[in-house]
């Protein structure tokens, strides 16, 4: 494995590859199509060179540890705003994620639904192409926007058009308490639509997910509300109140460790670690969700199901080799984890319209000429 530890390093080591090459981080998320390279980390070009928590604004290396990230974060009360998902329980992968492959995958969590995606808090990128250009594009204010849209590009690339070597973020700041609503016993379909309610309500949810087999087997839906201690107490409290009329028993959770735990068993798609099956995540209308899951029930009897994002975000877990597109939905999947055989034969991500397809190509051409960059792992 090659691990380049300066951009010229890695520059140099793409200018003189012969055949392809595999681009990764840490090594922790064995997602797409299997890509036969010779291994390239980013590992090597690590470290955070700029923070100012007065402007919200760090900077570093694509290599860092996300860990590192999260710490020096915490540290001054701060935090990524998307929160990334931990992949490696649900993938059984070892190693440690990087700040490049949460970039380059765009890997958002529960916050999305509030605070955008990865993408969105990304400020600016440096990489090197496939030709071993080193580009830079973007800044470290948000209203730099030269080059924007490449920048957001680069995030949900997972490394075909370049290799990541330094990142710009926005963060935010952590909130002084947090809350979840709590809803026990609902339908997929009931739990859908009181989630709708609470994300449109005025009461600014940063969290909805719906489980119809929680911790203890029983259905549960998710509200998290975060913010000053006054208002979250009044928040959860007319939330509680709006719920009611959808059912179930309603309580209010507001010990911040049991509801960071919660979140994390959500973001992580806990439920679905250390199964047999493979792993689909898909995006829908929230109110298509249930409509979507009871078809796949019909098909196959034993399956494992997770809402997030209002509804707009459904895994499920179903037998080893199934095709969840085989059944008609109008929206994205993607094969988080599979048998070699699915990720061989399948589509791994959602194929794309002839347009956008077209337009894809285009810039893996110019961006990658040679199509050495991780060539087929996203179809």
């Amino acid at each position: 494995m090659m691990t380049p530890s300066t951009e010229v390093e890695l520059a140099e080591a793409i200018v003189g590859a012969q055949s392809a090459l595999r681009i990764q981080g840490g090594g922790t998320r064995d997602i797409g199509a299997p890509v036969s390279g010779e291994p390239v980390s980013t590992t090597g070009l690590s470290g955070v060179s700029l923070y100012e928590p007065g402007a919200l604004t760090l900077v570093a290396g694509a290599g860092t540890p996300l860990e590192e990230i999260e710490a020096t974060l915490a540290a001054e009360g701060q935090r990524l705003a998307f929160e990334p998902m931990d992949h490696r329980a649900l993938l059984d992968t070892t190693g440690t994620s990087t700040i490049g492959g949460v970039v380059a995958g765009n890997i958002s969590g529960p916050r999305r639904i509030q605070a955008g995606a990865c993408r969105d808090s990304l400020l600016g990128v440096r990489f090197v192409d496939g030709a071993g250009r080193v580009l830079k594009n973007g800044g470290r204010v948000m209203k730099n926007v030269t080059g924007y849209d490449l920048v957001k590009l680069m995030a949900g690339s997972w490394g075909t058009l370049g290799v990541l070597t330094e990142v710009s973020l926005k963060v935010q700041a952590v909130p002084e308490a947090v809350g979840c609503v709590l809803i026990n016993g609902l339908l997929d379909a009931d739990a859908v639509a009181a989630m709708s309610a609470a994300l449109g309500s005025p009461y600014d949810v940063s969290g909805a997910a719906h489980a119809p087999a929680g911790v203890d087997g029983h259905p549960v839906t998710m509200i998290r509300i975060e913010g000053l201690e006054a208002s979250v107490a009044y928040r959860a409290a007319k939330l509680t109140e709006a719920l009611a009329g959808f059912g179930g028993d309603v309580s209010v959770e507001r010990d911040a460790d049991k509801v960071a735990a919660g979140w994390a068993w959500v973001r992580d798609v806990t439920v679905m670690q250390g199964g047999e099956g493979d792993v689909w995540r898909i995006s829908v209308k929230p109110s298509d969700g249930p409509k979507l899951v009871e078809t796949l029930r019909a098909r196959h009897s034993d399956i494992s199901v997770l809402y997030d994002w209002g509804g707009g975000l459904v895994w499920v877990q179903v037998p080893k080799g199934s095709d969840v597109r085989s059944t008609p939905i109008d929206g994205h999947a993607t094969l988080i984890r599979g048998i070699s055989e699915s990720r061989a034969s399948l589509p791994v991500f959602q194929p794309e319209p002839a347009p956008l397809a077209a337009l894809s190509q285009g810039l893996r051409a110019k961006f990658d000429p040679r199509g050495i960059l991780n060539p087929g792992l996203m179809g």
